[in-house]
């Protein structure tokens, strides 16, 4: 049991060297223009890899801690599917160009640590729809290919509660665990099914068929995908932003949100977990994709609040769920003019 502690304690230490580094000279509070000089002064490709070296080397840790009964099995898949959620936002970072110094070793690190070996799309096809198709059309229907995945798992106009509330879990459902694996099956080329390959050996060599089921397939197809889902459905109030014009930040606070302003013991537990780098503050993110994710709560001090700062992601009248369930339910009974699947340019 000591041997799985120390791994995991080892890359928690291994990923402070990259938050020490960016910290240094970081102000409270700032402008954009102002964290982007910084954060190109303190640019760096080691810091990066120690991170994301960091991570692999929890994974261990929780692989080896997975042999030890069925409660250290049950906390290796929470363990790891949080390390595979991290990993996915850190090269998320890499996507926008900001986690290492280069555009060839941010590509480079997304592509080693996070995209081959789970088996994600290629990072150009992710920068593709992310930056180009996302960023600057986020919430718009026909366009914003995020809130087409949204409308596919049934958080449309005219569901029903139970379909909603399955919607809310769609990668735990039958069609989701079906299209999750149906994406890691057409993962691309053979140095990524490789990748897969290599990652579920040395699990088994590591734990054995414990840290094989607990430590890849039950993270990978369920618990991870069922993390990153409640992300997404928390970035945006996706059914009912507010159409605005003017600067990034104006337009942003207008179709983002930010949970738990006011609770730091729930937004410290949403970094550490299903919101980690930077994720929870995502209106600042969406207003300046340029900013790494250090720099992010300086810079959403230095911005005005978007119009929904719920306190709650699940439960209460304010809750990010409530939001969106009023949201859908007023666009059906408004009639077809409100049909969230018309393109934004028609309309």
């Amino acid at each position: 049991m000591l041997l799985p502690l120390l791994l995991i304690t080892l890359g928690i230490a291994l990923r402070q060297a990259d938050r020490i580094h960016f910290a240094r000279g970081r102000p409270s509070s700032a402008s954009a223009a102002e964290l982007i000089a910084l954060q190109r002064r303190r640019a760096t490709n080691w810091t990066p890899t120690l991170l994301l070296t960091g991570q692999w080397v929890q994974i261990a840790g929780w692989w080896l801690l997975a042999v030890h009964g069925p409660l250290a099995a049950a906390a290796a898949a929470l363990g790891v599917a949080v390390q595979f959620r991290h990993l996915q936002e850190i090269s998320h970072f890499a996507v926008h160009g900001v986690l290492a110094r280069t555009r060839r070793a941010n590509q480079l690190l997304a592509e080693v640590f996070a995209h081959h070996p789970l088996g994600l799309i290629p990072v150009p096809e992710r920068r593709r729809l992310h930056v180009r198709d996302h960023h600057p059309n986020a919430a718009r229907p026909g366009i914003d290919p995020n809130l087409a995945e949204l409308h596919q798992a049934g958080l449309r106009p005219g569901t029903s509660r139970a379909r909603f509330a399955r919607a809310v879990v769609y990668p735990l459902t039958w069609r989701g665990i079906h299209g999750t694996a149906a994406n890691l099956r057409h993962s691309g080329s053979w140095h990524r099914t490789a990748a897969i390959g290599l990652v579920l050996g040395a699990a088994y060599l590591t734990g054995g068929w414990p840290a094989l089921v607990c430590g890849v397939l039950i993270p990978r197809l369920l618990l991870y995908p069922q993390l990153a889902w409640l992300s997404l459905i928390n970035e945006h109030t996706w059914f009912d932003p507010e159409p605005r014009t003017g600067s990034p930040a104006w337009v942003e606070a207008g179709r983002c949100l930010r949970l738990y302003p006011h609770n730091r013991a729930l937004a410290r537990l949403a970094a550490a977990t299903w919101l980690p780098y930077g994720d929870l503050h995502h209106y600042a993110h969406s207003a300046h994709p340029a900013v790494r994710w250090n720099y992010l709560p300086a810079l959403e001090r230095h911005l005005t609040q978007p119009h929904f700062t719920p306190d709650s992601f699940l439960t209460g009248p304010r809750s990010v769920i409530a939001h969106h369930r009023r949201a859908l339910a007023i666009q059906t009974t408004a009639g077809p003019d409100t049909d969230t699947d018309t393109p934004a340019s028609s309309v």
